[in-house]
């Protein structure tokens, strides 16, 4: 695999104090630059960034596909994290009172692709995946 450099998305929450808390306290993600409309964080060395957007009231509930018996939240994004890592936000969630869309588990287990995962949501209800594969070669394998 190569150097990876860092990505950068935008997206949106109704409530900046709660994202502040929730990216900032809940998952350690340092504040970079904000504004009374946005708030960048640093999420394992990518740059992220809160943009305030007032809820829709016609927007229905999230998309799912079924993924190895789950139904997964469609749109979501995360990180690939190292498996100790992995373990240890696990714990940091549950500690916190996270709510998990999909519990911390093994998927695809004894299959090629076999990950740690993980789903949960923001208080903007935005969701998240954090998954770890014990082997790295694993990420893209077919």
């Amino acid at each position: 695999m190569t150097s990876l450099t860092p990505f950068h998305i935008a997206f949106p929450v109704d409530d900046l104090a709660a994202a502040r808390h929730f990216y900032g306290t809940v998952l350690g993600c340092p504040e970079g630059r904000s504004s009374d409309e946005w708030i960048d964080f640093d999420l394992f060395g990518h740059q992220i960034v809160a943009h305030l957007k007032p809820r829709d009231p016609a927007a229905g509930p999230a998309h799912r596909n079924p993924v190895d018996g789950h139904d997964v939240p469609v749109p979501h994004f995360g990180v690939v994290l190292q498996p100790a890592d992995w373990d240890a936000l696990a714990e940091k969630l549950k500690a916190a009172g996270i709510r998990f869309v999909i519990e911390p588990y093994t998927r695809f287990k004894g299959q090629v692709g076999e990950q740690s995962t993980m789903f949960f949501l923001d208080p903007a209800g935005n969701a998240l995946e954090f998954k770890a594969f014990a082997d790295m070669s694993q990420l893209f394998a077919k």
